[in-house]
């Protein structure tokens, strides 16, 4: 149905909410979305109905769809995360907490008496996931930067020992972009002598390019992780919320079921899958590559200094993870919140440097800043 159709007033609800989109997407400092693509090329693709019904590794009767795509997209970050070359699977999810969501279904039919550990700063949709799910779990503090506390953690497994171990490590926290170290998570677990356990790495915000940073974060599969989830939205950049969630083979396969209705097999968590997300993810791997990616990294990461420093030269207490695009510093004014988007927790804000955001960006906001502090003066 053509918009022109519309009826008149109908017509101007779209067109004000088209407005307010983009002046809202004008200013936005404080949420993980890059805003820097282009998918014009694609949009022909919109005219059909995408869907990719079942396992994207196993055709369906169903053949409008774009598996052939998501089987590439879900290659390129089995090897970005050294996944094990004969022994991984994974789909194109609807964003990161799926992801996390499907990670932790795995372990528990892996480990269906399994504890899950998981840190206070983890992101709120995995308690969800656990209730969903229905798995015990234990929260474990956290130190000063967001990290999880690995003495606690092994204080607390101590304590639980006689249970199969789950662990939700964070690559990349939502306040302060920490990342849990998942080679020493793995060897608390050797030195208690675990043997049955699994570690899931939810690495929504800073997985892809924790890849290609030095030194290179202990997180993915050859560090001791069983899966992996990553957003798409966020440092590749979507119309839509999207993720991956990368996995071991020989796990998923605990759980395969077949469907005769569609012709493949039950290994996602939805059915019908939209079949346009791994369009754009393919795109922008195939226009970027390694060192596309890479640039956007650097980009990103110089972006977050300058702005750290900017903001220490305003007399602002702003620090900031190693490698990280993540900026904290003390929760300004309503109005300064307001116009940038800026969340808050507990007195802290943050900023992130999203490929898309420059100096110039960060220069406006510190001027704000500085008016703010004239006006209270």
């Amino acid at each position: 149905m053509e918009a022109s159709r519309l009826a008149a007033k109908d017509q101007q609800v779209l067109e004000a909410l088209l407005e307010k989109v983009k002046e809202q997407t004008d200013l936005f400092l404080g949420y993980p979305v890059a805003k820097d693509f282009d998918y014009q090329a694609l949009s022909d693709f919109l005219k059909y109905p995408m869907n990719n019904l079942g396992d994207p590794f196993v055709n369906s009767t169903y053949g409008v769809g774009s598996r052939e795509l998501e089987k590439e997209v879900v290659q390129f970050f089995a090897e970005l995360f050294r996944a094990p070359a004969d022994n991984w699977w994974g789909y194109v999810t609807n964003g990161g907490s799926e992801g996390n969501l499907y990670g932790l279904y795995l372990a528990r039919e892996l480990h269906p008496k399994g504890m899950v550990y998981y840190s206070e700063a983890t992101h709120y949709s995995v308690q969800k996931n656990l209730h969903l799910l229905n798995i015990p779990n234990i929260v474990i503090r956290t130190q000063e930067n967001g990290e999880i506390d690995y003495e606690d953690l092994e204080y607390t497994i101590r304590m639980n020992r006689q249970m199969p171990v789950i662990i939700m490590a964070n690559i990349g926290t939502t306040m302060t972009e920490a990342r849990d170290d998942v080679a020493k998570i793995k060897g608390i677990l050797k030195k208690l002598a675990i043997q049955h356990y699994y570690i899931h790495a939810d690495a929504a915000l800073s997985g892809t390019y924790s890849a290609l940073v030095e030194p290179r974060p202990a997180f993915d599969f050859e560090d001791g992780a069983d899966s992996i989830a990553i957003s798409g939205h966020k440092f590749l950049g979507s119309p839509m919320p999207c993720g991956v969630v990368v996995a071991k083979k020989s796990n998923r396969d605990r759980i395969v079921r077949s469907v005769a209705y569609i012709g493949s097999v039950d290994t996602t968590i939805t059915g019908s899958r939209n079949g346009h997300s791994p369009l754009f993810l393919w795109h922008t791997i195939k226009h970027l590559g390694i060192s596309g990616l890479k640039s956007r990294a650097v980009h990103s990461l110089a972006t977050a200094a300058y702005a750290e420093q900017k903001l220490k030269a305003l007399g602002i207490a702003a620090w900031r993870n190693e490698n990280a695009i993540t900026v904290n510093f003390p929760t300004p004014s309503a109005r300064i919140c307001k116009k940038w988007q800026l969340a808050a927790e507990q007195g802290n804000s943050h900023i992130i440097c999203m490929p898309n955001v420059t100096q110039s960006h960060i220069d406006l906001l510190i001027t704000d800043l500085k008016n703010e502090t004239v006006l209270q003066d």
